[in-house]
């Protein structure tokens, strides 16, 4: 967050300030703010980073010289469980937290946390893992801020079909038919579904045909997409032209699978992930993967701190950019280089 911004949110923040300073006498205090915040694994990479920014917004507005806030932050990690989820946001009730931020584990279970958060007045937003439309509906007190995951998986599946038609060598069989391994998300998640829809189809819609291969379930996880490729590439071997993975960890579990098998770089299939993140970034720096598609964590930390910050002190939400007074999601960039402002 930059002065700019922080000066923004305190500007909006003033009328708030001055109508409780006369109701008052016009003594400054300092106003706390706590914010909690539950996070579906803290171990996923792209979560980590987007909670780091997110802690560095509260920050900059509690060292802010023009402030007299001070924001807390408490993190909660699920460990991938509802069940810890649901709990750790009745802790944070408890807590007399006064906005929470919720990375859900299960996208089609809210309503427990929604039911709790309602039921003590408390705004609820949600992050990253975008639940069903009727579920938001539910309490005008309900927000999500992320993207359109379907914007990933066709920039993803534009950046495969320009390689194939401006790099002979990707078609290492020469057969004009892009042979691929799919690395997916969880089972059944929504945003693995439709990254991996859309990818394949906005290939084959740029007119280059495909052939899969193969495909394994990841989790989102380096360490098990590692896994899952080395056991691909015993099976179909130089064949693989294409590995498309739903986010960078797993794209690097391919990489990793293809340095322990002792392949030449040069030898390597087509390597594209999704995310931005840092590592991620790493191995488009040095070749290991060709593109990325980067997920604004920085632009999605600043607005879901900034509604957060709305919310707790009850000011106008306008100038937000909300769509539908529910929805901020930042757009997608394809990334074949690392932008200077990256490196």
């Amino acid at each position: 967050m930059n002065r700019k911004r922080i000066a923004a949110v305190l500007g909006c923040a003033a009328a708030g300030f001055l109508l409780a300073g006369c109701e008052s006498g016009g003594a400054e205090r300092v106003r706390n703010i706590k914010i909690g915040v539950a996070v579906y694994d803290q171990y996923d990479t792209f979560i980590s980073q987007l909670v780091e920014q997110f802690n560095q917004c509260a920050a900059e507005m509690s060292d802010s010289a023009d402030s007299n806030i001070s924001v807390k932050i408490e993190v909660y990690n699920a460990g991938k469980s509802q069940t810890t989820q649901n709990d750790q946001v009745k802790n944070m009730l408890e807590q007399e937290c006064d906005v929470i931020c919720v990375n859900l584990v299960d996208r089609t279970e809210p309503v427990t946390i929604i039911d709790m958060a309602e039921k003590q007045d408390v705004p609820v937003i949600f992050f990253n893992r975008e639940l069903v439309e009727q579920d938001l509906e539910r309490w005008d007190k309900l927000y999500y801020v992320g993207a359109k995951a379907f914007e990933s998986g066709i920039m993803q599946g534009e950046m495969a079909a320009d390689i194939f038609k401006n790099d002979p060598a990707a078609d290492k069989n020469g057969d004009g038919v892009f042979q691929y391994i799919m690395l997916e998300g969880e089972a059944d998640h929504q945003d693995a579904i439709v990254r991996t829809e859309y990818a394949v189809s906005t290939i084959t819609d740029q007119g280059v045909p495909v052939e899969k291969l193969g495909y394994a379930i990841a989790n989102w996880n380096r360490a098990q997409a590692n896994t899952k490729m080395s056991q691909l590439l015993t099976e179909y071997g130089d064949q693989i032209e294409l590995v498309l993975a739903n986010n960078d960890d797993m794209a690097l579990g391919a990489v990793d699978a293809m340095k322990a098998a002792g392949i030449d770089q040069a030898e390597w299939p087509v390597i594209l992930g999704i995310d931005g993140t840092d590592v991620g970034l790493a191995a488009l720096k040095n070749g290991e993967i060709r593109g990325t598609v980067y997920n604004d964590k920085e632009g999605q930390a600043e607005k879901m701190f900034d509604l957060a910050f709305c919310l707790a002190r009850g000011l106008p939400l306008d100038d937000l950019g909300l769509e539908d007074g529910k929805y901020i999601r930042q757009p997608y960039t394809k990334l074949e280089e690392v932008p200077e402002e990256q490196e």
